[in-house]
């Protein structure tokens, strides 16, 4: 079984809750994910089981879209609504232009710093376990991308927005940046990734759905079909199988190679001769 789950993770639950949960329903241990989401977040998480989780890395460079949710006057140290308080203020009253504004001032590339309540980790220990104990640490920053962003609505204290980021793009951050330039303080009151890469979260499933068996899994074959895919002939699949060498033909960044139907590698350029292609991934059938 060398396939792909869209999960529609539910709240208060964390990513690795619902691994474990798959491990148990599916008997392996070989499964992962392709982009944390917090407990607090719903929505889209990607599943990778078996030899499938050699396309982790791959899918998890996608593109995210979320739909998310400031609550205005709050401050918390994790960022979320779930955190403790660390200040309040009074409700700002802002003009709809006004946030506009500023939503539309984050596209394009700029540099974020990492949530301290994250699991990036810093000379070997993950940032929350600084947190936890108290001990300060200079948070590492990393550029983001903001392909898209839209006001979706804005009532009282609340504000929601859809957002289309790059890979890494922590939306606690985004949402205390927001804040910073509305003059106010705010903190995620809620999350839903609706969208990673091409999968959507209409197309996804709860894990009581797939404890049912009420799901559709995806193949190797239908999740990479936005590559160039070359069936081989059995002379072929032998090479391909071993990890040799080959002709770049068709200067694509990712080329999938079937055999029998079936993935067995993806081949990307050779960085030291680009006129040959190297194996990303080569898979068992």
């Amino acid at each position: 079984m060398n396939q792909i789950i869209l999960v529609n993770k539910e709240k208060n639950c964390t990513s690795r809750d619902v691994i474990n949960e798959l491990n148990r329903i599916f008997k392996t241990k070989k499964i992962g994910h392709t982009g944390t989401l917090d407990p607090i977040a719903t929505g889209v998480l990607v599943v990778c089981i078996n030899e499938a989780t050699k396309l982790c890395e791959l899918l998890t460079s996608q593109t995210k879209e979320y739909i998310a949710q400031i609550k205005l006057g709050i401050k918390t140290d994790t960022l979320d609504i779930t955190g403790n308080v660390l200040e309040k203020q009074d409700i700002p009253s802002l003009k709809e232009e006004k946030i506009k504004e500023v939503l539309n001032s984050f596209l394009g590339k700029s540099i974020q710093e990492v949530p301290i309540y994250s699991a990036v980790k810093v000379n070997g220990k993950k940032l929350y376990e600084y947190a936890r104990n108290n001990i300060e640490v200079t948070l590492p920053k990393k550029e983001i991308e903001i392909f898209k962003i839209e006001l979706l609505n804005y009532e009282k204290d609340l504000i929601t927005f859809k957002v289309l980021v790059s890979k890494g793009t922590y939306i606690r951050s985004l949402i205390n940046d927001i804040c910073l330039k509305l003059n106010t303080i705010g903190t995620m009151n809620n999350l839903i990734r609706t969208k990673q890469g091409k999968f959507k979260i209409e197309d996804s499933y709860t894990l009581a759905e797939i404890k049912n068996n009420k799901y559709q899994a995806l193949s190797l074959k239908e999740v990479l079909n936005d590559y160039k895919q070359i069936k081989l002939n059995e002379k072929e699949y032998f090479k391909i199988k071993n990890g040799a060498l080959i002709d770049n033909l068709d200067n694509e960044e990712y080329t999938v190679y079937l055999y029998q139907d079936q993935v067995v590698a993806i081949y990307q350029i050779y960085a030291k001769d680009k006129s040959k292609k190297k194996p990303y991934r080569i898979f068992s059938i």
